[in-house]
């Protein structure tokens, strides 16, 4: 029951991000790189929990999306309105 309300809270802060940007004229993929590798750590860590994959590999795959997602945040752009 808990796998549901992640996986509807997934889809509802990805929708809500893609009309934040759209509504922002953002369109360079490399802002939008951290939102992608965090969305994708969640994904990640739902399945290895769903599938019992607690593993190295998966904790390997979360720490390199966590640095490559730490790195493309200074493209992040900052709106002082």
């Amino acid at each position: 029951m808990i796998f549901f309300f992640l996986i509807i809270s997934l889809i509802i802060s990805n929708v809500l991000l893609i009309n934040k940007r759209k509504k922002g004229g953002i369109t360079l993929i490399k802002s939008a790189l951290p939102s992608i590798c965090f969305i994708l750590i969640a994904i990640l860590n739902i399945v290895a929990i769903w599938f019992d994959w607690l593993g190295l590999i998966s904790w390997m795959i979360t720490v390199i999306l966590l640095i490559v997602g730490a790195y493309f945040m200074k493209y992040l752009t900052i709106n002082l309105k």
